[in-house]
């Protein structure tokens, strides 16, 4: 059996490396390698100028696509948002109806409540014990409208605006200018900003003057 002497063996080493792949080594003069190159570097053969090209227009293809698909998720992102806003928006506004008919529903009896305190007179202690009971409750249930944003109108004095008054009366008066609220007879609120119900108010109207008729102008003398 032979041995391999130190030397053998170092061309033998040798040998096995210079089989195996060269790596690649960077371009001294500092040059971008191009496609035509790795190509090159990777199959020993330079690589044809219509594959190149095939190549170069299935790069640009799938560019345009990425950037077709960029521009649908911006839109689609949009498209959400505005939904997300929109069904915020009914949302709350659906809220608000809700709260409006419902409040609209209790007026009535805070009407009752008012027209109570201002039309009976208690003369008794226990009917002034009565009184004082539900003149509670209705204080309670003004305190929570007031936190349900709800504002009483205070329209005497003002003038008559159509937007949240309704007139019912003209009453004749030269004390007041033409337009002038001078009663609010079923009271007015406010919901937040928004007119929950309108007021029903008296308003003035200019005096007119009496014109005598004929029968009044004739004195018997003419007769």
């Amino acid at each position: 059996m032979t041995n391999d002497s130190p030397a053998q063996m170092n061309i033998n080493d040798q040998g096995s490396e210079a089989d195996g792949q060269v790596p690649m080594q960077p371009n001294e003069a500092g040059d971008t390698t191009t496609l035509n190159e790795y190509a090159t570097a990777a199959s020993g053969e330079p690589i044809d100028a219509a594959v190149l090209s095939q190549l170069t227009s299935q790069i640009e293809s799938l560019k345009a696509q990425l950037e077709d698909r960029q521009n649908q998720y911006i839109r689609i992102a949009a498209d959400f948002e505005n939904f997300r806003k929109r069904t915020l928006k009914e949302k709350e506004d659906l809220e608000q109806q809700v709260k409006r008919n419902t409040i609209t529903e209790l007026l009535p009896v805070v009407d009752n409540f008012e027209r109570a305190r201002s039309q009976i007179k208690p003369q008794t202690e226990g009917e002034m014990t009565i009184h004082k009971s539900y003149q509670s409750v209705y204080k309670q249930l003004v305190e929570c409208l007031k936190r349900l944003g709800v504002a009483p109108m205070r329209p005497e004095g003002q003038e008559f605006d159509p937007n949240i008054h309704e007139a019912v009366i003209r009453e004749a008066t030269d004390e007041h200018p033409e337009g002038t609220v001078l009663e609010e007879l079923v009271r007015g609120y406010y919901l937040g900003e928004r007119v929950l119900r309108h007021a029903m108010v008296k308003v003035a109207a200019p005096k007119e003057d009496v014109i005598p008729s004929e029968e009044n102008e004739s004195s018997p003398a003419n007769t």
